[in-house]
């Protein structure tokens, strides 16, 4: 099979050993003689595999202490929802960020559970920049940030200095970068950007401030129900799990985030450089609001587009085009898309120029 260079915005691209371990243990699990899908999650091989993967979690993240990990379904639509049920109080306020699609989902799914304050908006200018954000007052119990947006290809260059709670939704640049954890008290995110194949959403979450909303929260929406059993209070997405734990143990061999971020580093530099050198291209987002994960990028001259589509295509690159709402071309470099693939892009956009400049 021909080798594809995937830039695919989610589900991601996950580490060739992965999916190879992975596929082993879909015939036959450490030959048990059954498939991963087919033995109990109350199996003594599947609760350490869970557990594993909520420790890995933890120290991958260098999360303090205080915070457990849950490995739940749902996604982050869900978990836009269940952050507020578990940490707005009854009659309450919270403050949110407004810098794309996905955090205007979250901004509505709260509602339901309390007043909503979007404190900071790029809307305007079509989400193309993280908008700075000011004191918060302190009257709002915790400040939600998207801390990157796949589909605008913007990123917090750091986190926001903040004087109530962080909560951030990180589906799509969890693990890729280091970050204090020390003032958030929720960091949620699907895993299937940058940690293992649909199904499971991430929640890790500072228990000291569970249980303080009072609400009677549904049971599966209560946070502090899934942690009484351990991140299995109903039967949990067994494959998912299994394999995000497998990209983990991937993730720690290659020396753990540190390691990775320069190699994510290392990648979007490459390709901004060209967008930025080659004027038959221009990026999306504003320079200081770039995302290391999501390049969005288009060409100057759509007439051009067809030609470019087929090179493209002809180089076997997958998953380039952008999406609707900004059109033009989207380059997704998750943790597990290697610098050749980059460089082979970067090659059929000179090779482009060559040709059609």
């Amino acid at each position: 099979m021909a080798h594809i260079h995937n830039y695919s915005a989610g589900p991601c691209i996950l580490p060739a050993e992965v999916l190879e371990q992975a596929s082993q243990a879909v015939k036959s699990w450490d030959n048990n003689g059954l498939s991963l899908v087919e033995m109990s999650h109350r199996s003594k091989a599947f609760v350490e595999t869970m557990e594993e993967c909520r420790a890995l979690t933890k120290e991958l993240l260098g999360l303090p202490d205080r915070f457990e990990i849950l490995y739940l379904q749902g996604g982050a639509s869900l978990g836009f929802l269940t952050a507020a049920m578990n940490l707005l109080p009854e009659g309450g306020q919270a403050a949110y960020a407004d810098t794309g699609t996905w955090s205007a989902k979250a901004i509505k799914e709260a509602k339901h559970a309390g007043q909503v304050n979007v404190v900071t908006s790029s809307k305007d200018s079509n989400y193309d920049r993280i908008p700075m954000v000011g004191e918060v007052e302190s009257q709002n119990a915790f400040l939600h940030i998207t801390t990157n947006n796949t589909i605008f290809g913007t990123q917090y260059a750091a986190m926001p200095s903040s004087n109530v709670p962080l909560v951030a939704d990180m589906s799509s640049d969890i693990l890729s970068r280091t970050f204090d954890a020390e003032p958030f008290a929720l960091i949620y995110g699907g895993v299937q950007k940058n940690m293992g194949p649909a199904g499971a959403v991430m929640y890790a979450v500072d228990t000291e401030k569970l249980g303080a909303t009072g609400r009677n929260i549904p049971s599966y929406l209560d946070l502090n129900v899934h942690l009484g059993k351990d991140s299995m209070f109903n039967t949990p997405p067994v494959f998912s799990v299994y394999t995000t734990m497998l990209t983990l143990r991937w993730l720690k061999a290659k020396g753990g985030v540190t390691a990775i971020q320069k190699e994510n580093e290392a990648k979007s530099a490459l390709l901004y450089a060209e967008i930025d050198r080659n004027a038959l291209f221009s990026g999306h987002a504003q320079t200081d609001s770039r995302s290391h994960m999501n390049v969005t990028f288009r060409l100057n001259d759509d007439s051009h587009a067809a030609q470019f589509d087929a090179a493209w295509n002809a180089a076997e690159i997958n998953g380039l085009k952008g999406h609707r709402s900004v059109g033009g071309y989207r380059a997704s470099m998750y943790n597990a898309l290697p610098l050749s693939s980059v460089e082979v892009l970067v090659n059929v956009m000179r090779e482009f120029e060559r040709t059609h400049g």
